[in-house]
């Protein structure tokens, strides 16, 4: 998931901030309130940060017409078409040469005409609609059930595990949330929800309690990066309504202890969700294939939810998660219905009303089509492309491994700044994710780097990356929007910058 909220890009850099710059905005963020003066000048700031990015975010300016409002006569379709296929094709090299981390799971020819075909033949069902397209909540139901077989339900009572099909992996956790804080309420009554999440757990966690009126409490992590769990038991309160853990991680890749955090959420009658976006639909191969893979689903008691995400190692088109749940009881606090609206008796499962059926008939598609065995051939090449991408981030001298992921690659540097790595690498087609707290590099590894040669240009690339980043060649200094927090000493300032480079995507 990550996933970051607004795309590819959002996971790049939000650059051009030198040291002097971030202390003005700093301090200048302090006081603009109480001076016109200072306020026009980080103002000014702004705007020379921002500036920097427009060509980046926005380079089919100039080059292709911006339709900003309906033509008076409606294009050719052939015109149209020519023009979508242009902009396609020059977006597709990076991801189809695996130099992208993460963002594209599986993008073979063959695996991309079945999606392609099977959204066409669904593209007007609509799931809320359910009698006139039965076919939609037959895929959805078989893609819920597919999904908790593979995750453990054989374990529990038979039809306990249950779930929807959601839009993605945000929404997955949004829901699961939900309906942790509606079962606190009408059970518990509790006014002031409070969630207990490690601080490496995905950020819409956080979404999750900004739409929800809930309080996440944030824990530090071991220094294994997994979830610590003395002082997860700590952060419990009567106001706890759930405990987070990652299975695995986005920044490290590395899997929460989720027995011992299941223990203590069923001591303390609360619930645990397991965030297994990333890893669901390959943690499970991965074991089968001899990796060490700890115990992470419902065949732990006590995980009452989990999220997992088809259109990651799914393999589906993008727009389809699971969101699971141990009983239907704790499902139907997820839902929505209003049974006194003059329009009629309106229920909804998921946040959406209307929702693309297509994407759902895609996701089914995808999972029988691959099968047990597909899936199981797509782990193994993942997982040994990833081994050789690790050993040749170990052989550089003066990076320094992050965790102990299988497939999500994690490093940071001694003695020079890792972004300027970050920068070199993206001097030569890269497109790989900065992280702080600490600063590092994530490459999450996909069935694009798998290819053979990938994972050798990869290491190849690096190894003069790093050579550039110890002396003087890389220009910028650019902090990623994953890393921008660590330069600006004031979160306010961080902040309101994110959301002017969110304002920025919608410049036609």
């Amino acid at each position: 998931m990550p996933g970051s909220e607004h795309g590819r890009r959002s996971r790049r850099w939000l650059g051009g901030l030198e040291q002097q710059t971030s202390q003005l905005l700093g301090w200048a963020f302090r006081r603009a309130q109480a001076s016109p003066w200072l306020k026009t000048r980080i103002e000014h700031q702004y705007e020379r940060i921002l500036a920097q990015l427009r060509p980046e975010l926005q380079p089919y300016r100039g080059h292709f017409q911006a339709q900003t409002r309906l033509p008076a006569q409606g294009v050719p379709a052939a015109q149209i078409l020519t023009e979508m296929r242009q902009l396609a094709e020059q977006e597709r090299v990076r991801w189809q040469e695996g130099q992208v981390s993460g963002a594209v799971y599986h993008g073979g020819e063959e695996h991309l005409r079945l999606m392609t075909d099977v959204y066409a033949l669904h593209s007007q069902s609509n799931p809320l609609h359910a009698d006139v397209w039965p076919s939609a909540t037959k895929y959805e139901a078989e893609i819920v059930s597919m999904t908790a077989q593979l995750l453990g339900a054989s374990a529990r009572p038979a039809g306990s595990v249950c779930g929807c099909v959601s839009s993605g992996g945000t929404e997955s956790i949004l829901l699961a949330m939900k309906a942790y804080r509606d079962r606190a309420r009408a059970e518990r009554g509790v006014l002031r929800p409070e969630i207990v999440v490690p601080e490496t757990a995905h950020a819409a966690f956080d979404k999750a309690a900004e739409y929800f009126g809930m309080r996440r409490v944030n824990v530090p992590v071991g220094p294994d990066l997994r979830a610590d769990l003395p002082r997860m038991r700590a952060a419990l309160s009567e106001r706890t309504v759930a405990l987070v853990a990652s299975a695995p991680s986005y920044p490290h890749g590395v899997i929460d202890p989720v027995p011992e955090l299941a223990e203590l959420a069923r001591s303390r009658g609360i619930g645990l969700h397991v965030d297994a976006c990333l890893g669901a639909f390959l943690l499970p191969f991965a074991r089968e294939l001899g990796h060490p893979v700890p115990p992470f689903d419902f065949s732990v008691p006590g995980v009452t939810s989990m999220s997992a995400d088809t259109h990651k190692y799914g393999y589906a088109a993008k727009g389809t998660s699971v969101v699971l749940y141990d009983s239907p009881e704790l499902r139907r606090y997820q839902y929505f219905v209003a049974s006194d609206w003059p329009g009629g008796l309106y229920f909804s499962p998921t946040l959406a009303g209307s929702r693309p059926g297509a994407l759902s008939a895609a996701c089914w598609a995808a999972l029988v089509h691959l099968g047990h065995d597909g899936y199981l051939d797509a782990a193994r090449r993942i997982l040994d492309a990833a081994a050789r991408i690790r050993a040749g981030v170990e052989r550089i001298a003066g990076l320094r491994l992050l965790g102990d992921s299988l497939w999500v690659i994690t490093f940071g540097a001694d003695g020079f700044d890792i972004y300027r790595v970050l920068d070199a690498m993206s001097e030569r087609g890269w497109s790989l994710n900065g992280l702080q707290r600490p600063a590092c590099i994530h490459f999450c590894v996909t069935l694009r780097q798998a290819e053979p040669g990938v994972a050798e240009r990869f290491v190849a690339d690096l190894t003069q990356s790093v050579s550039e980043a110890r002396g003087t060649r890389v220009r910028g200094g650019r902090a990623p929007i994953y890393g921008l927090a660590a330069r600006l000493p004031v979160r306010g300032a961080v902040a309101e910058l994110l959301r002017r480079y969110v304002d920025l995507l919608y410049e036609t």
